[in-house]
């Protein structure tokens, strides 16, 4: 993807406080309003809780927490309440092991912007972005005037998912 080409892929656009971010839509299983989430005990603060998404539990990470950016000015409190924003429902994991083994998991983001056609952008290699882990970006692409970077999602989640 550093290549400057991702012709066949789609990306969903979106923000994490003021960090433009997108995914390959082929990840995304769906986008629900901000769920409530049930906390749980002795996991890392990166994680949210579970929620239920029609009979499947779901851990769902807070966004800004795993880009390791600053907490919003309204980060949501320890209440039942949904928080605003949207929480995106992805798909990680190999699909083509021997088994298929994927997982879902909730990523928690402040606004849904766009749906973008990779080869409607010039995608550049995210090495040397101020204030972003470069082993988290795959590319950097533009939608308008705005510069957002595609998310590495198995090196960002994999550590969560894995502790």
């Amino acid at each position: 993807m550093t290549d400057g080409s991702l012709a066949p892929a789609r990306l969903l656009v979106f923000r994490v406080g003021s960090l433009a971010c997108a995914t390959e839509v082929d990840q995304v299983r769906e986008i629900l309003p901000r769920l409530p989430t049930t906390r749980i005990p002795g996991a890392p603060p990166v994680v949210a809780g579970l929620v239920n998404v029609r009979g499947t539990l779901v851990t769902v990470v807070e966004g800004w927490r795993a880009l390791g950016l600053p907490p919003p000015p309204s980060a949501p409190p320890s209440s039942p309440e949904a928080a605003p924003g949207s929480t995106i429902i992805l798909e990680v994991g190999n699909s083509g092991g021997e088994n298929g083994s994927h997982r879902l998991i909730g990523f928690t983001v402040d606004e849904v912007l766009d749906m973008v056609a990779g080869g409607d952008n010039v995608l550049e290699d995210g090495q040397g972005l101020p204030g972003v882990d470069p082993t988290l970006v795959r590319a950097v692409g533009r939608r308008n005037a705005e510069v957002f970077i595609v998310l590495d999602v198995a090196a960002l989640l994999g550590p969560i998912l894995t502790s």
